[in-house]
């Protein structure tokens, strides 16, 4: 594992920390290898039940490293495409990885490191915590992260954010819709070890099922939706942990 992206297994939950702090932890080629990585990890880690991303210093992710972006001028539409797509299978791992992922988030989640965060299942934040999209205003296209950007908010406010690269309070992110839960500083690594500690009680099965239903119901027509769910909802009905769970709880 690359020193990019440090990782820990505590607890059922690999917490994986983006590790150039002196750069804002700015996403570079081998922080896209490190994080990639990290996921496959966690796929194939049994003892895993949840992902935890952060940031090492003060901020998450600043977005992509300025320098190799400057580089990529010099290179050709082609290459810069691979490189971009290289970028965008963390947020396809992200969504098939059948264990949530949590961005905790401080200080700065800016343009691809915003991506990042909003890709994740669930996003706490600390109050003080800032959150946008200025790739506009550097004469560049949020392209990979407006996929996210879009699925979060509205239309209007996506367009707002993504042409203005105006940048959010924690609260105000939350509001529409980017961030899950904001937790007072002072607080916020108590909460979010709270957080992380109950994710990993819940059933791993029915955790894993109801992530997988969660993104294919992204514009399924209605009809579709309540079939693909009672799919769901039979083969739920199946596992161990239902029956444990459901035998437990009438015990009671």
């Amino acid at each position: 594992m690359s020193d990019r992206v440090l990782s820990a297994l505590q607890g059922g939950v690999l917490t994986g920390t983006l590790n150039r702090p002196d750069k804002r932890n700015a996403i570079d080629a081998a922080m896209i290898d490190a994080l990639l990585a990290l996921l496959e990890r966690a796929d194939l880690d049994a003892e895993v039940r949840v992902v935890a991303l952060r940031g090492a210093g003060v901020d998450f992710c600043a977005g992509m490293d300025l320098h190799e972006l400057l580089a990529s001028a010099d290179k050709t539409v082609t290459e810069n495409r691979e490189a971009a797509l290289h970028f965008g299978e963390i947020f396809v791992r992200l969504r098939q990885l059948p264990k949530p992922v949590v961005a905790l988030v401080r200080g700065r989640a800016l343009a691809g490191g915003c991506g990042l965060a909003t890709a994740c299942d669930l996003v706490l934040a600390a109050e003080s915590a800032q959150f946008g999209y200025p790739e506009v205003q550097r004469g560049f296209v949020p392209a990979l992260v407006m996929n996210l950007l879009k699925r979060s908010v509205g239309d209007k406010i996506a367009f707002d954010l993504a042409a203005t690269g105006h940048v959010l309070t924690a609260t105000e992110a939350a509001a529409v819709g980017l961030v899950s839960r904001v937790y007072e500083d002072a607080d916020f690594e108590e909460q979010a070890a709270d957080l992380l500690r109950t994710l990993t009680t819940i059933s791993a099965s029915a955790l894993a099922l109801t992530k997988q239903l969660f993104y294919r119901l992204e514009g399924v027509p209605f009809a579709e939706g309540i079939r693909l769910s009672a799919d769901v909802n039979a083969i739920s009905r199946t596992t161990p942990d239902f029956r444990a769970a459901l035998q437990a709880f009438l015990k009671k």
